[in-house]
């Protein structure tokens, strides 16, 4: 067994949202999320075959949703979004990291 750290080497500089899984197994995903003003692509929406639990770690973001709710996370804030529920990042701070974790987990 190895001890880890959540926030250890997050890259001064981000061109891209960076995804890293931290665990996968059957039925069951962890990805630590890193993103610093990058928000999903203009065209199209998440549609996830799984159930999706996300909690901001540092940093803020927005989660707009194809219903048009628009929902603001802070440090410390989660939300579960079931399967095929269609959203989208429309926003993450670009001056500071935002850190997630997000869970994906069968129906």
């Amino acid at each position: 067994m190895k001890v880890n750290n959540i926030f250890a080497a997050i890259p001064g500089k981000l061109d891209h949202e960076q995804v890293e899984k931290l665990v996968e197994n059957k039925g069951i995903c962890i990805e630590r999320i890193i993103s610093k003003g990058h928000v999903s692509p203009a065209t199209g929406w998440y549609d996830e075959p799984e159930n999706e639990w996300v909690i901001v770690l540092k940093g803020e973001a927005v989660i707009t949703f194809q219903d048009e709710v628009e929902l603001r996370l802070t440090a410390g804030s989660y939300i579960s979004i079931p399967a095929h529920k269609k959203h989208r990042v429309s926003w993450t701070d670009p001056e500071n990291e935002t850190v997630w974790l997000a869970v994906h987990y069968s129906p």
